[in-house]
C-alpha cells in the first residue's frame, strides 16, 4: 500500500467509501483495507464478495498479484516505463506492474535534479498526479537509465528477427518477434529493449521500442550518435512558444554600444554569433603604446531567466552538440540563430567587457557593462586573415585601416603576455568533414590554425578571465572552468616513456606548463615530435566545471571562468546571470536558489559536455568509416597511436581516421606487451612495435554502423632495443596459438575503441564552436 488514509469508523464500508479509500491510496491488498477499516471475520468474507462485484462491475482493477486499484487510476508513488514518444517528443510512462485497463502518463522531468533526462526504455520512480490533459507522472528518479536498452540495426530472415547493436563494444543481439517488425526493413535503426527472464542460452529476447532510422541513411552517423548517447533532441512546445514570444531588451538601463565598431570573426559556415571584438589605442598618456580591447557577448540572459521553460531545458542540454551535417542547439533557432546572434546590422542585446593592456600585453583593468550593441562587419576567419595579408574584399577592404590593423596590433601586444604566462602548449590537430546538401561526404581535411584564430581565442580567454576575478572581487559564486595539475602516477608513467627515447625527465619535480612546453620545444621537428605531444597530452586531466576553484594549469591561469558562449554553453548563461546580480544589471541575475545548487550545475554541465564530446566523436567514426568503406584494400601512411595488448591502433595522415591492427596478424609469436615503453615486444625475436612510429597499413574492413577499421600491417617491426630489459612474461599478447587475445575483440571492426588516456577537454585547443578549453 503506497499511502495510508485517515482511519475511519470501523466497519464495512459501502462501495463509494471503498473506492475513495483505493483512489487516495493507489493501490492495497484485501487485507491491507480489511486491515484500515477494522474488519473481522463475517466483515471480511463481504468484503471479499464486495471487492469481487466491484471488478465484474469494472469499477476495480487488480495491480500486481494480490493489489486492487480504482480502474483508469495510478497510485501516487509508481516504478514506471518509459515506453512511448510522441511527435513532439514528449515522453509517456506506464506502470509497471499495469493492468490493461491502466493509462498511460506524461512524465514530468525534474529539471532541478543533475544528471540526464530519461529516454525510451528507462525505468522510473515517478509521484502519478491527474492533470487537466490526463496523467501526469512527475519524475522521482531515474533508476535504470539505458541499462536494458541497444540500439542496433534490424536484421531479417525468414525464421527469426534480429536486432545488431551498432555499439562496437556490445555483444547484446537480440530476437524480436516477426510481429513488432511489421512494417520495419532490413537494415532499419531501432531502439529496443532487453527483455529480463531466465533465459540462459542463445540471443537474448527484445523488444521494439522506436524507430530511429535506417543505416543506409546518408546522415545515419549522427542519428546514431545522438540516440545512442541520449543527447536531446528538439524542444517541447512550451519551450518553442517562450522564445517566440521574446522581445529585444528597450534601451533603458543600458549602455549604448552602437557607435563602437565591433566586428564578428566566426567560422565561414557558423550560424549563430556570439562574440564581437574591437580594438583601439589607450589614449591615456599613463599607458603609453597601450590598448583599449572591446568583447562584446550576446545577452542570453535578458531571454532565458531563471526557472522559465526555456532555462529548465536549455540546464537539461547544458550545451550545444556539434556534428557534421546539424547541431542540436541548447536554445531553440528564435534565440540561437535569432534574438541572441549578434547579426550585422542589428541592434542587439549584450554583455560588454572593456580591458586594458600596457604595452607588455598586462592587463591593468576591466569593467563590465550591460549593453545595445550593433555589429558592423561579419567576416569569416579566412576573410579576416586573407586582410591582414594583403588580400582585402569587399567586406574587409573598408574596414581594414579603422577595425581590423588595430585589432591585430592589440593582439600582438596581448601574446606578450601570453607568452610570459606560458600556457601549456599541446598540439591538437582537428579534422573538419565536408559534406554535400545531401549529407554525402566530399573530404576530410585537416583545419588550418590561423593566427585569425588564435586572436578571438586569446581575447575570449581574457574575457573569460575578467568574469572570474568580477565575481569573486564582488564575492559572488560562480561557476569555474577548472583544469587540475597531472596526477604524481601520470608524470612517473610520462618519465618512464620519456626514458626509452632518451630524454631526461625528473619525477619529482613538480609538473608546470613551462616544462612541458620545454620539452615539447626540444622535440619538435625531431623524430620523436608527435609521440611526445601525445603522451604529454595524455598525462594531462581533464577540464570541468566547479564551484570550487583549483586554477586552470593548461592555461597557467588562478581563476578562469566560461562566459563567451552563453547561446551555446549553460555554464556561460550562470556566469552572465552571477555578475549581473554582483554588478546590480538588472532583476534577472543569479538566484539565491542557483547559488544554492552550483555544486550539482557544475555537475551537470560537465555530465552534459561529455556527452556531446562522446556523441561527437562516435559520429566521426561513423562518418570516417563510410567515406573509407569505398577504399577497401587500399594502402595508407598512419602512425601508431596506441599499443595495448590486443593490437596497435593507427591514426591515417590523409583523414585523421582511428583503426585497429589486431596482434593476431602481426606474426607468428607472442607479444609481451611493455606499458613502460608504449611497445609490443616480440617474445622469441624482441622485434618492436612501438608508440609513435610511422608505418604503412592496408584497409581490410570498414563498418560505417559501427564506426570500426581494421588494418593489415605492411611495414617491418623496428629490430630488438640492446638496452631494453627483456620482456616481461605473463602479458602475452598473441602468437598463432592463441594466448591473451581478448573476448571483446580485436580484429572485429565491433572491437575496442583508441584509448583516451587522460586526455583534457577539448584538447586543451581553442574556446570556439567545438572546443572547450
Amino acid at each position: 500500500m503506497s499511502k495510508s488514509p485517515r482511519r475511519p469508523v470501523a466497519g464495512l464500508p459501502d462501495e463509494e467509501t471503498l473506492i475513495a479509500f483505493l483512489r487516495e491510496a493507489g493501490t492495497a491488498e484485501k487485507t491491507d483495507i480489511a486491515r484500515h477499516f477494522g474488519l473481522k471475520g463475517g466483515e471480511r468474507r463481504a468484503l471479499r464478495e464486495m471487492i469481487r462485484a466491484l471488478e465484474e462491475a469494472g469499477k476495480l482493477g487488480k495491480r500486481g498479484r494480490k493489489g486492487f486499484s480504482e480502474v483508469g487510476a495510478l497510485p501516487a508513488v509508481g516504478v514506471a516505463d518509459v515506453v512511448e514518444r510522441d511527435m513532439d517528443g514528449e515522453l509517456y510512462v506506464r506502470l509497471v506492474e499495469a493492468s490493461a485497463d491502466a493509462p498511460r502518463a506524461l512524465l514530468v522531468p525534474d529539471n532541478d535534479k543533475p544528471g540526464p533526462a530519461p529516454g525510451m526504455g528507462d525505468r522510473v520512480l515517478v509521484k502519478f498526479a491527474r492533470g487537466e490533459d490526463g496523467w501526469e507522472a512527475r519524475l522521482i528518479k531515474t533508476l535504470d537509465a539505458g541499462a536494458n536498452k541497444v540500439l542496433g540495426v534490424i536484421r531479417k530472415s525468414n525464421k527469426e528477427v534480429r536486432v545488431e547493436p551498432v555499439d562496437r563494444r556490445s555483444k547484446d543481439v537480440l530476437l524480436v518477434p516477426h510481429a513488432q517488425a511489421e512494417g520495419l526493413r532490413d537494415g532499419d535503426l531501432v531502439l529496443a529493449a532487453i527483455e529480463q527472464g531466465d533465459q540462459r542460452y542463445g540471443p537474448k529476447r527484445g523488444k521494439i521500442l522506436e524507430k530511429i532510422g535506417h543505416e543506409g541513411d546518408a546522415r545515419a552517423a549522427s542519428l546514431i550518435a545522438i540516440a545512442a548517447h541520449n543527447v536531446p533532441m528538439g524542444f517541447s512546445e512550451a519551450v518553442e512558444k517562450e522564445a517566440e514570444d521574446q522581445e529585444l531588451p528597450a534601451l533603458k538601463g543600458r549602455e549604448d554600444l552602437r557607435d563602437l565598431p565591433l566586428i564578428t570573426i566566426d567560422p565561414a559556415d557558423a550560424r549563430d554569433h556570439d562574440d564581437a571584438v574591437y580594438a583601439m589605442r589607450d589614449e591615456d598618456p599613463k599607458n603609453a603604446d597601450g590598448w583599449i580591447v572591446w568583447v562584446a557577448i550576446a545577452d542570453v540572459a535578458a531571454y532565458v531567466r531563471p526557472n522559465t521553460n526555456l532555462d529548465r531545458e536549455a540546464r537539461d542540454k547544458g550545451n550545444s552538440t556539434y556534428f557534421p551535417d546539424r547541431v542540436e542547439p541548447m536554445l531553440p533557432e528564435r534565440l540561437s540563430n535569432g534574438l541572441c546572434s549578434l547579426k550585422q546590422g542589428e541592434n542587439r542585446a549584450c554583455m560588454a567587457v572593456r580591458m586594458v593592456f600596457d604595452r607588455d600585453g598586462r592587463k591593468t583593468a576591466h569593467k563590465f557593462v550591460r549593453g545595445l550593441m550593433r555589429s558592423q562587419a561579419k567576416l569569416s576567419y579566412e576573410q579576416a586573415q586573407a586582410a591582414i595579408d594583403g588580400q582585402t574584399d569587399d567586406a574587409t577592404g573598408p574596414i581594414m585601416a579603422a577595425i581590423l590593423e588595430p585589432l591585430w596590433a592589440a593582439y600582438r601586444t596581448m601574446l606578450k603576455g601570453r607568452l610570459k604566462r606560458s600556457p601549456l602548449a599541446i598540439e591538437s590537430p582537428e579534422r573538419r568533414i565536408r559534406m554535400n546538401d545531401q549529407g554525402q561526404i566530399i573530404s576530410i581535411e585537416p583545419r588550418v590554425s590561423l593566427e585569425a584564430h588564435r586572436l578571438i581565442e586569446e581575447m575570449m580567454i581574457q574575457a573569460n578571465v575578467c568574469a572570474a576575478e568580477t565575481l569573486e572581487q564582488k564575492k559572488t559564486p560562480l561557476l569555474y572552468r577548472v583544469h587540475d595539475a597531472p596526477s604524481q602516477e601520470k608524470l612517473f608513467n610520462l618519465g618512464d616513456f620519456l626514458q626509452t627515447i632518451g630524454k631526461p625527465w625528473t619525477k619529482g619535480e613538480p609538473a608546470t606548463t613551462k616544462r612541458f612546453n620545454k620539452l615539447l620545444d626540444e622535440t619538435r621537428g625531431g623524430d620523436h615530435a608527435e609521440v611526445v605531444n601525445e603522451v604529454v597530452l595524455r598525462s594531462q586531466m581533464q577540464a570541468i566545471y566547479s564551484a570550487e576553484n583549483v586554477g586552470h594549469f593548461g592555461l597557467n591561469l588562478d581563476r578562469y571562468a566560461h562566459f563567451t558562449s552563453p547561446i551555446r554553453r549553460y555554464s556561460d548563461l550562470i556566469v552572465h546571470r552571477g555578475l549581473i546580480r554582483a554588478l546590480g544589471l538588472g532583476k534577472d541575475g543569479l538566484t539565491d536558489r542557483e547559488i544554492s545548487e552550483l555544486p550539482a550545475i557544475a555537475e551537470q554541465v560537465t555530465m552534459t559536455e561529455r556527452r556531446s564530446m562522446a556523441a561527437e566523436r562516435a559520429a566521426m567514426d561513423r562518418y570516417m568509416a563510410a567515406f573509407l568503406q569505398e577504399r577497401v584494400g587500399a594502402t595508407f601512411p598512419g602512425r601508431i597511436t596506441g599499443v595495448t595488448r590486443f593490437g596497435l591502433f593507427i591514426r591515417l595522415d590523409e583523414t585523421g581516421a582511428d583503426g585497429l591492427v589486431p596482434v593476431s596478424t602481426l606474426g607468428t609469436e607472442y607479444f609481451t606487451h611493455d606499458d613502460k615503453s608504449h611497445a609490443l615486444v616480440g617474445e622469441r625475436s624482441g622485434a618492436r612495435w612501438t608508440l609513435g612510429r610511422t608505418v604503412e597499413v592496408r584497409l581490410k574492413e570498414a563498418t560505417p554502423i559501427t564506426g570500426g577499421l581494421v588494418f593489415e600491417m605492411l611495414s617491418e617491426p623496428a629490430p630488438r632495443d640492446p638496452n631494453a630489459p627483456a620482456p616481461r612474461l605473463g602479458q602475452r599478447a598473441r602468437g598463432p596459438g592463441g594466448g591473451g587475445f581478448p573476448k571483446r575483440g580485436g580484429g572485429r571492426p565491433g572491437g575496442p575503441k583508441p584509448p583516451k588516456g587522460g586526455r583534457p577537454s577539448g584538447g586543451l585547443k581553442g574556446v570556439r564552436k567545438g572546443k572547450r578549453r
